[in-house]
């Protein structure tokens, strides 16, 4: 394709594939202070919502085939991308919500844009929403914008992270100090201390802090509760601190314990609740936060 033909499609792939370590997120222009916009992935977001798989399938390119990385694996086959989501129609697809984390041109002539997705959904049960992360490339065929490799996660229950925050948890040996200072903090504005206990390295544990900055969790957390993270290494530091606040590691990471604001433990997750982020929502985390705030 052109302004392509000095290297492979492969390499073009790989660009895409390797986004979600290598990026910093910029969900807005530095310049203008607004929202990045693409105007291709609004196209593709309205054939999402309307459930058109022809739409969709004009999108991706055929020649070379786009391909697609999920935590499934790899596919090869350009079609399977436009049926997956507009499959989402028919399982009751209400809303979508895209935002652009970044966008960059890695090679001439290819466009690559990171962005998370919100779907709501309206089932028999009632309203739901999915998350997922994702990345596209995007090139010019004969003018018109196509898609030639995703990766993506999968639709999760919980926002997905587009990047990996390596300072998340900080210096293991931080953790005393900052509970100090978060003990000071609530005190003097009436709140809770969220121990959040994790590493850098778990998935699971940058899944539920992003979930901790959804305008919906938000909204109990940030008035009720100061958040510390403290560091286990790679299940090697801080065990007498998870040992004191009654936290099972064998369990898994994250999870939570919750103080009042002169320290004493109120509750601690003992069953590796949130260890696995597949297996709870929205609703999950808010509850535990209503339940133990002040």
């Amino acid at each position: 394709m052109r302004g392509l033909s000095a290297k492979p499609w492969e390499l073009v792939a790989a660009l895409c594939i390797a986004i979600f370590a290598s990026v910093s997120v910029r969900g807005q222009d530095a310049r203008t202070n607004t929202p990045l916009q693409f105007a291709p992935l609004e196209t593709w977001k309205a054939a999402v919502l309307s459930g058109d798989a022809d739409a969709l399938k004009a999108l991706y390119s055929v020649e070379p085939p786009a391909t697609t990385k999920t935590p499934k694996g790899t596919s090869g086959d350009p079609a399977a991308e436009p049926d997956f989501w507009a499959s989402l129609k028919s399982s009751g697809l209400s809303h979508l919500n895209t935002r652009i984390a970044h966008m960059d041109s890695p090679q001439t002539g290819v466009q690559r844009v990171v962005f998370t997705l919100e779907a709501t959904v309206q089932g028999p049960s009632g309203t739901t929403k999915s998350f997922a992360s994702i990345a596209q490339a995007w090139i010019q065929e004969d003018g018109k914008p196509l898609i030639v490799a995703t990766q993506r996660t999968n639709l999760s229950r919980l926002p997905q992270p587009v990047d990996a925050k390596t300072d998340l948890y900080p210096d293991a040996s931080e953790a005393r100090t900052d509970i100090g200072l978060a003990l000071s903090v609530a005190a003097r504005e009436h709140r809770r201390v969220l121990l959040d206990f994790g590493g850098n390295w778990c998935y699971d544990c940058h899944v539920l802090d992003e979930t901790f900055h959804y305008p919906e969790v938000a909204r109990i957390l940030d008035p009720n509760y100061v958040v510390v993270h403290i560091n286990i290494g790679r299940y090697d530091a801080n065990l007498d601190l998870a040992e004191k606040y009654q936290i099972p590691l064998k369990r898994g990471v994250p999870s939570l314990a919750v103080l009042d604001s002169k320290g004493n433990l109120l509750v601690s997750q003992k069953n590796g609740d949130f260890e696995n982020t597949t297996r709870i929502g929205l609703k999950d985390v808010e509850q535990f936060l209503e339940t133990w705030k002040p």
